[in-house]
């Protein structure tokens, strides 16, 4: 599925929904900063800008107890099957474990 949001619309939407629950928590950038292990002017840039590295915001998903939800949300879709034909006329694939040597 095709995101129709762009690059810098996502990072402030999640900089946004971040900020947000901050304060659902009730916490000041500080506070966060603080429990999180990511430097305020880190978190101060994130929530301004958008940008953060992945393990920065996943330090703050931890605080904010949704880290579980950003794993399952990356995880690959499996084929839901509405009968036994979709599942006899599926080809078979093999899991892939590494990218093809273009």
């Amino acid at each position: 599925m095709m995101s129709l949001s762009s690059l810098s619309k996502s990072q402030r939407k999640l900089a946004n929904n971040a900020r947000a629950k901050r304060l659902q928590m009730d916490l000041t950038q500080e506070g966060l900063a603080n429990r999180s292990g990511v430097a305020l002017r880190t978190l101060r840039k994130f929530e301004q800008e958008g940008t953060i590295s992945l393990a920065s915001f996943l330090k703050l998903y931890m605080v904010f107890g949704g880290l579980d939800d950003i794993i399952a949300a990356s995880a690959p879709k499996k084929t839901p099957f509405l009968s036994i034909d979709n599942v006899l006329n599926t080809p078979k694939t093999k899991i892939r474990h590494r990218g093809s040597r273009k």
